[in-house]
């Protein structure tokens, strides 16, 4: 099976080994994810998704140099591990990822970030199914950077495979991220970024 055109697979249901498969055989521009037992496609990054990955990844370093912003990291999400994310952004203490294979267990990740893209999937994909997926895998912190809306969403005390909080910010607030995090992003420089 190869990646169609569609973002989204509607009917493939994929086992986790044949995921895997396709997966390592897909070409390197090509990311792919299995969420809720569904093939998904994540779309190219633009310059401005990257600035402000990069602008995220300073903040957590500035403030928490013991931890590490992995940018992609293939994590192994939902119940029972049946699903396979790349966060844009995965935060763990140093060196947690060492000696992981291509896809690492979500335990001991104390948050996932997800930079929106402009296209037709990110409701379905960033705003319902990975934090239902994030939550299921108990990180603590989800964050959600949405350039749509001009907003970050924090997303906390994982329950039941949901997050009990929901906290929305506009670019420019001081946006607390809740322990373990425990960071306040100055988001003023994210205002260049809004469409």
């Amino acid at each position: 099976m190869t990646p169609s055109t569609a973002d989204h697979v509607p009917h493939a249901q994929l086992s986790v080994e044949d995921f895997e498969q396709l997966a390592r055989t897909s070409p390197e521009t090509v990311t792919l994810e299995l969420i809720n037992g569904k093939l998904e496609v994540k779309p190219v990054p633009d310059g401005d998704h990257g600035t402000i990955f990069m602008w995220l990844l300073r903040q957590c370093m500035q403030h928490r140099p013991d931890l590490d912003l992995h940018p992609e990291q293939g994590l192994m999400v939902e119940a029972y591990r049946q699903g396979r994310a790349r966060p844009d952004g995965t935060l763990a203490p140093r060196r947690h990822f060492a000696g992981q294979g291509e896809w690492a267990p979500a335990e001991g990740v104390l948050m996932t970030v997800e930079v929106t893209s402009y296209d037709h999937d990110t409701d379905r994909s960033d705003r319902n199914e990975k934090p239902h997926g994030y939550a299921a895998s108990n990180i603590p912190v989800y964050l959600l950077i949405d350039r749509e809306s001009g907003t970050l969403v924090v997303h906390s005390e994982p329950d039941k495979g949901r997050y009990r909080q929901q906290h929305s910010y506009d670019y420019g607030d001081a946006v607390p991220l809740p322990g373990p995090v425990d960071i306040t992003l100055d988001t003023e420089e994210l205002k260049n970024y809004a469409r």
